[in-house]
């Protein structure tokens, strides 16, 4: 079966194959619809050790996404920013070389924060950045660099259940989910650990483009979880 045509799978068939349907959002956390736009720009902020399936995971549900409102095109940019330019190391010894450095790179509509050993000069980036996009999601541990740049301070967040220890001596000004696969609080969304990124980046697409668009997605991954549905 042609790539286009399985992207295409109607949310009936996803159901049957997977069992997705959509669901009611998690109690006392807003969940809009985001703004359909025909490109999406979605910054990766990456440092030395940045997690690769928290980076992978998300990276894959992005540019597998398809939509068909004016013939069919994939609505994900997507990009990899850090401090500098310069190859940096992911867990496993993956080698990366970013797009852009925070100096250069063009301004998101959603930024994705995995687990990384980030810097002052990052998070400032990731400060500022984030005024300007639709949503600024993290994976595990890339919780403790949105905390750290200010951006949880009044709501709900989650992270890697061997870290919650960790995040509520730190900020304990913070309300920590514990044991949820993400919280999205709008425009600040936190997933848990490793795959969970994936469920966090199924739900941000239902937010753009409906639960029949993430369901099509996560049939063409044969990704058989339904967390993000939430």
């Amino acid at each position: 079966m042609q790539r286009r045509t399985f992207i295409g799978t109607t949310l009936a068939a996803a159901v049957a194959l997977f069992g997705i349907a959509a669901s009611a959002a998690v109690p006392g956390v807003p969940v809009k619809p985001l703004p359909r736009r025909q490109r999406v720009r979605v910054a990766f902020m990456l440092g030395e050790g940045a997690n690769v399936i928290d980076t992978a995971g998300p990276w894959e549900v992005f540019q597998d996404v398809m939509v068909h409102e004016g013939g069919h095109h994939h609505p994900f940019e997507l990009y990899t920013v850090a401090p500098t330019d310069k190859m940096l190391r992911m867990t496993g010894g993956l080698q990366v070389l970013p797009h852009y450095s925070i100096g250069n790179a063009p301004q998101p509509e959603v930024i994705v924060v995995p687990a990384h050993r980030s810097t002052d000069e990052s998070r400032a980036w990731l400060a500022d950045a984030s005024k300007g996009t639709d949503v600024t999601m993290s994976v595990c541990t890339g919780a403790f660099q949105l905390a750290r740049a200010g951006l949880l301070k009044g709501i709900a967040a989650t992270t890697h259940h061997d870290f919650f220890e960790d995040f509520h001596r730190e900020f304990p000004d913070i309300e920590l989910r514990r044991g949820l696969r993400f919280v999205d609080s709008g425009r600040i969304a936190t997933a848990g650990g490793l795959t969970s990124g994936i469920d966090m980046a199924l739900h941000i697409v239902s937010r753009y483009y409906g639960v029949e668009v993430a369901a099509a997605t996560a049939a063409y991954m044969e990704y058989s979880s339904d967390a993000w549905k939430a």
